[in-house]
């Protein structure tokens, strides 16, 4: 017998995370259905403070803390898991879903990525990140635990939009190390609207797993015209050498574990793992997903220079 969806929280964990940030549109998207949520956050700050203003119960914690699960996990019937890219990704999982078990929830949506599909005991990738992703899939696998798989391909909010956004703005250039590869990047709000379906009602979903993708698979030249159109100037998608986008990444201050992540990703994309398309988030949520000239526009003073007329 499933418990009342509306008497217990839904754990929703990352909920403060700034890329990609699934965990905090999934928490509003919850409290808009009417949903009571209980957001997991790392360190309390304004962040932490936002959430509770949208009427999320928020709980300070760490995803390898062992007492700290319990406070998040206790009284929740459905959770969802997701975790920035870490060394410590695949401790995290098997934390959370062993004290997810422990209190018996009813569904455990897990964060995946759609490499993993392609991935086996046999066929792995130079990340490490990958690597610990598929790990994880088997240790939920192997849980018991009612899981459902969510596996998004690469975000817009993230090559698109936080690795781009200079190179566009400032030199009307779309800078990616990605070759010829064909690409269909989907929308984290997307992939949160997605993982609230299954949440609003997760018994149809237990046991599926979900591959998310946008609405077309083409290339960076073709994508450097629907910037062009969206935002009214010539953009040229320019194959950026691997080694001075990993320089500027490491630049950004971003970690060895993520430069090489995101570095194999433009590798894979190189070797056309990412042109792959699917119907899942049709399924699940009745709608089409968030098209790159959508998305172009709807960031389109991130893609601009700020004129001097302006200002």
């Amino acid at each position: 017998m499933m418990k009342s969806t509306h008497d217990s929280p839904i754990l929703v964990t990352g909920a403060a995370g700034a890329i990609g940030a699934i965990g905090r549109n999934l928490t509003a998207m919850l409290l808009a259905k009417g949903h009571k949520v209980r957001a997991l956050v790392r360190r309390e700050d304004e962040r932490a403070d936002a959430l509770r203003r949208l009427g999320a119960e928020v709980v300070q914690g760490d995803l390898t803390d062992l007492a700290s699960m319990h406070r998040a996990i206790e009284g929740c019937a459905r959770i969802y898991f997701g975790m920035s890219v870490s060394e410590v990704y695949l401790e995290a999982t098997v934390n959370t879903a062993a004290v997810a078990r422990h209190h018996a929830v009813e569904a455990f949506i897990n964060m995946s990525q759609m490499t993993v599909t392609q991935m086996s005991i046999t066929e792995t990738t130079e990340s490490p990140q990958h690597k610990l992703h598929w790990l994880a899939e088997q240790a939920l696998s192997w849980s018991g635990l009612p899981v459902v798989t969510v596996r998004p391909t690469v975000f817009l909010e993230g090559f698109f939009l936080l690795l781009a956004a200079a190179s566009v703005r400032d030199a009307d250039e779309l800078a990616l190390p990605m070759g010829a590869g064909k690409t269909s990047p989907v929308s984290s709000v997307d992939v949160a609207r997605a993982v609230a379906a299954i949440l609003d009602d997760p018994a149809p979903h237990i046991g599926h797993i979900y591959d998310l993708t946008g609405p077309e698979s083409a290339d960076l030249d073709h994508y450097a015209r629907v910037f062009s159109e969206a935002l009214g100037r010539t953009i040229r998608y320019r194959d950026a050498p691997t080694s001075e986008w990993s320089e500027k990444l490491r630049a950004a201050g971003l970690s060895e574990h993520v430069v090489h992540h995101l570095t194999v990703m433009t590798e894979l994309h190189k070797q056309g793992r990412y042109d792959r398309m699917s119907e899942d988030y049709l399924k699940l949520t009745g709608e089409t997903p968030t098209s790159m000239a959508d998305f172009v526009k709807l960031h389109a003073a991130e893609f601009t220079r700020p004129s001097i007329a302006a200002s």
